[in-house]
């Protein structure tokens, strides 16, 4: 068995790092923690009816205005540095990210917890799949 190994060490590397590229994205999100976390619909509605959490909708104000789900706040990707006042104080308290897709909401991520939100969560799917729950979505006058 040694012998093997010695004789096919080009193989074993080959196998070992083939095996650890699998199993990097599982160990990467692990990591992150359960603040960046993505949540379904379900488990959103949860978190904003027991424990407050805030909707945040991280599209652009046009993409806002022609639909997003009810009660979001419009903070766009683009300025959540700056957007102190319409983020919420309690850095403890939940915040689910949602844009159209949901690819915008996963990198606010990093953003808010730069900014020290604890739990940051992304809505799966986006607004696409708030729209597939039948969850209210509203339109701006």
């Amino acid at each position: 068995m040694l012998d093997f190994l010695i004789q096919n060490w080009v193989l074993v590397l080959a196998a070992l790092t083939s095996g650890a590229l699998l199993l990097w994205p599982q160990v990467g999100r692990g990591a992150a923690g359960g603040g960046s976390a993505r949540v379904d619909t379900a488990e959103a509605v949860r978190l904003m009816n027991r424990e407050k959490a805030v909707l945040l909708d991280v599209s652009e104000p046009t993409e806002h205005a022609a639909g997003h789900p009810a009660g979001a706040r419009n903070v766009p990707l683009g300025s959540l540095d700056a957007a102190g006042a319409k983020l919420p104080s309690n850095k403890a308290l939940p915040i689910v990210l949602v844009c159209p897709t949901g690819a915008r909401a996963g990198r606010a991520v990093g953003v808010l917890k730069k900014q020290g939100h604890e739990r940051v969560y992304t809505l799966a799917g986006g607004l696409n799949a708030w729209r597939e729950a039948n969850l209210p979505v509203e339109k701006a006058a």
